[in-house]
């Protein structure tokens, strides 16, 4: 069974995910608060992770009192309960989680984003939740305590059995004597053996001048999702990186360490001890997966180039996975890209868009094409999930057109104003006037002349000859200009109930609305002297 465990703020929901079975919990995302869309994307998630159950961090002070956080955090839940009927929640105490976390990741990268404290933090509550709920599940003790019989015995019984009690005293203190050198002899060997056991499979140093020899070889070694303890230490003595399984039992169970064991992909020597190997599993050392984010507002350039920075692929086998063409591969890419035009223009890149932003772990041995194919096939869970289809036709549009529009809003837009924003744009569409949009000039500009050295000019930028230039051009650009988060999918399928014609984002960050070309002048003039004078 999955749990999925929230660190609740007021601006983001830290999310982790473990699974029951192993007892092991890992982060998955962030949510981001906006306007009730975060329940959304919450009960998306435990769609995906197929389970009601709920683990949230409940906030205290030093002092272990509740806080106002407290009440927010309680309300929270209520309203989750009322967006995911049926579910179960289960409140976690947590004090400090986010200072954990962001020392967690301090030990683990130079550089990590505010998200992954949150989801860091989340996973601590859940792994803090697991924990308890073990010791809870140990053996009671027997509350009942036995009253001593408070009954006098009598003389003549005392006297006639007194004897009788020397006597056996006396054998049952040479029993106890030769059953205690019996177990002292036996728990010797026993220890001894453990010991032994405990040490390496080779007691020998590996450095340059032996790295050829066999025994310095590097294993590899994968803890798979639901695997418990006893397959894992079976598994390590077969493939040689332990003497014993039983006794690498004993140890971790011992230690604290059994519910701790990551779920990833190892690579192991046998010079190594136990207590080293038990380390490595439990922190993830030498671990091949590695995790990579697609962030909402990303283009296929910019996820190309953290492709690159990673180490692990090179410039040619990341443009031909971008290249490829996936219809076919799997049903539900098929329908994901049923709407997909036949693009034409060199420069484009078909993907843009259907890369759904997401935190994903991989394999350092997995192809780019599997990168590809699992955040594609996010993507339909999203659309799937959404009734996007169907919901984009109401509005007149294809899947594809949905997603194109949907990306000119993620750049477009806030969070809060995107229903707004969608509906203006579908009012220009089916009123056959240009969007007017400039973020799909800029695309056309990185797509032709990324570094700007022909159109270094701004009346030059906005009268670039591209289909994507929507002030030109009246319709939807022939695809996505970035990949949309769900926030901008679902304002597409569910336009605010306004009849704005422009909008504008002011210098102070604010939505500024109009129903009239002059209404929307003196908006720039009164709110937008810097911003909308920005080059493209």
């Amino acid at each position: 069974m999955k749990i999925i465990g929230l660190d609740v703020g007021t601006r983001r929901i830290g999310v982790a995910v473990a699974d029951s079975n192993v007892r092991i919990a890992v982060p998955k995302t962030t949510v981001t608060v906006n306007n009730g869309l975060e329940f959304t994307e919450i009960a998306r998630i435990a769609r995906m992770n197929n389970t009601d159950w709920f683990v949230i961090g409940m906030p205290r002070n030093n002092q272990g009192k509740e806080t106002a956080q407290s009440d927010y955090v309680r309300e929270f839940a209520k309203e989750l309960k009322m967006a995911i009927p049926g579910i179960k929640v289960r409140f976690q105490d947590e004090t400090l989680t986010s200072v954990e976390a962001e020392s967690r990741l301090k030990a683990r990268k130079k550089s990590y984003q505010k998200g992954e404290i949150d989801s860091e933090a989340a996973t601590i509550i859940l792994e803090d939740f697991i924990e308890n709920l073990s010791k809870k599940s140990l053996t009671a003790t027997d509350s009942a305590v036995q009253k001593e019989d408070s009954k006098p015995n009598r003389r003549a019984d005392q006297e006639a059995s007194q004897k009788k009690g020397h006597s056996m005293l006396k054998k049952f203190i040479v029993a106890i004597l030769i059953i205690g050198v019996i177990f002292g002899i036996g728990a010797g060997i026993a220890y001894s053996w453990y010991v032994n056991a405990l040490n390496p499979v080779y007691d020998i140093k590996c450095d340059d001048s032996n790295s050829d020899d066999s025994r310095c070889e590097y294993v590899n070694f994968s803890v798979e999702t639901g695997a418990g303890l006893q397959q894992i230490s079976d598994n390590l003595e077969a493939a040689g990186i332990i003497r014993s399984s039983i006794a690498f039992q004993i140890y971790t169970r011992s230690h604290g360490l059994a519910d701790k064991i990551k779920v990833s992909e190892y690579q192991f020597r046998r010079n190594m001890s136990a207590a080293e190997i038990a380390d490595q599993l439990v922190n993830a050392q030498n671990s091949n997966v590695f995790t990579f984010t697609i962030l909402p507002g990303e283009t296929v350039r910019d996820v190309k180039q953290k492709l690159a920075k990673t180490g692990y692929y090179s410039d040619a086998d990341i443009n031909a996975a971008f290249a490829k063409d996936y219809r076919g591969t799997d049903p539900d890419i098929d329908k994901l890209l049923e709407s997909l035009p036949v693009y034409t223009d060199p420069n484009s890149e078909p993907l843009e868009g259907y890369l759904y932003g997401d935190t994903y772990e991989f394999y350092k041995s997995d192809s780019v094409e599997k990168i590809v194919t699992t955040a594609l096939k996010s993507m339909w869970e999203v659309v799937n999930g959404n009734n996007l289809i169907a919901r984009f036709s109401d509005q007149g549009l294809t899947l594809h057109q949905g997603i194109t529009l949907a990306s000119i809003i993620q750049k477009e837009s806030g969070t809060s104003g995107m229903p707004t924003v969608a509906q203006i744009f579908l009012k220009r569409l089916a009123e056959d006037i240009s969007l007017g949009s400039d973020v799909t000039t800029q695309y056309a500009l990185n797509l032709i002349d990324p570094n700007r050295q022909v159109y270094d000019e701004n009346h030059e930028a906005v009268d670039i000859d591209s289909p994507y230039n929507t002030r030109k051009n009246k319709g939807l650009p022939p695809g996505p200009i970035c990949n949309p988060g769900v926030s901008a999918l679902l304002a597409v399928a569910n336009p605010a109930d306004t009849t704005y014609l422009y909008f504008l984002t002011g210098d102070d960050g604010l939505m500024y609305y109009s129903y009239t070309e002059d209404e929307h002048i003196k908006n720039i003039h009164s709110h937008c002297q810097n911003l909308c004078s920005v080059a493209l």
